[in-house]
């Protein structure tokens, strides 16, 4: 049994956290919000009201913050308030810069650490059926892995420093291009005639098939767990799908890649935002298709 302290425990920290106490580790638990600090203690986490208290006599620090800047400034904190060897391990998802920058910091304060952000949204941190795609060495990966383990299915080490990010920022760009190609074909569809259950009976045993498409389909009906059948309750909001194509696009620019499509899907995504609907799951972008 590990002493994990846990810091963000929103929307997806909160049932990562939960998933370690079901697997019998001793987890601590800091968040600004007071309901999402309130919703972990329920699930059997031990509610502190500062990092300090939080994180005193963990072995095992997990972060799961909104920003860069955000894991920088705690990663910051942590390192006056944690002994040296106390494993730190961050589940946001960042620019790379930012992920490489905390690794530093806790390099220097004796602390092994991993970047290991997460894809498979909510319902795949309430299932825990998460996949990691992680960066570290090797030591801090086997180090982790039984924790990783009780909050995912799928553990990925892909590299070095910042390998994590790097693997995630480049699968969520799939994924937002992806998700326009099949909205559009939807929206496509409905002008021809087709019905949605038809294309997608076609495509999904064709060469069109993609995960948006069998796992996520935008479209109500064919697949009753996608958030098209519940008024597009985002399990992926619009906001967060925007921020990773941006940080795409940060570093495609700063290591000189041409990415024509993940600029495109930005571009899409950031439009859809401002017309108010940030808020809701990605896959409603083929609401602003249909009108096109």
């Amino acid at each position: 049994m590990a002493n994990v302290a846990f810091i963000g425990l929103g929307n997806m920290g909160g049932p990562m956290a939960a998933n370690l106490v079901r697997a019998g580790h001793a987890v601590s638990g800091f968040d600004l919000s007071e309901p999402s600090l309130a919703a972990a203690a329920k699930a059997g986490v031990t509610p502190f009201a500062t990092l300090a208290e939080a994180v005193r006599g963990a072995d095992t620090v997990i972060t799961m913050l909104p920003k860069g800047q955000h894991v920088v400034a705690v990663w910051e904190e942590l390192a006056g308030l944690v002994a040296a060897g106390t494993l730190q391990v961050d589940c946001s998802t960042v620019d790379v810069a930012s992920a490489r920058r905390v690794h530093d910091i806790a390099r220097a304060a004796g602390c092994p650490s991993l970047d290991a952000p997460v894809s498979g949204g909510t319902g795949g941190a309430a299932g825990g059926t998460l996949t990691f795609m992680v960066g570290g060495t090797p030591e801090a990966f086997a180090a982790a892995g039984p924790l990783l383990e009780a909050m995912g299915r799928k553990i990925v080490h892909c590299g070095s420093d910042g390998a994590g990010q790097a693997a995630k920022i480049c699968n969520n760009m799939i994924l937002g291009i992806s998700m326009i190609a099949v909205g559009e074909a939807f929206a496509l569809g409905e002008r021809l005639g087709l019905s949605h259950q038809a294309l997608f009976d076609v495509a999904s045993a064709s060469s069109g098939q993609c995960w948006s498409l069998t796992s996520y389909c935008p479209v109500p009906g064919p697949v009753p767990s996608s958030p098209a059948n519940n008024g597009y309750k985002p399990g992926f909001a619009v906001a967060l799908m925007l921020k990773d194509l941006l940080l795409s696009q940060e570093v495609a620019d700063a290591c000189g890649a041409t990415t024509p499509l993940g600029a495109a899907a930005a571009r899409l995504y950031e439009t859809f935002e401002t017309e108010g609907n940030g808020g809701r799951d990605f896959s409603a972008i083929i609401e602003m298709l249909r009108k096109a």
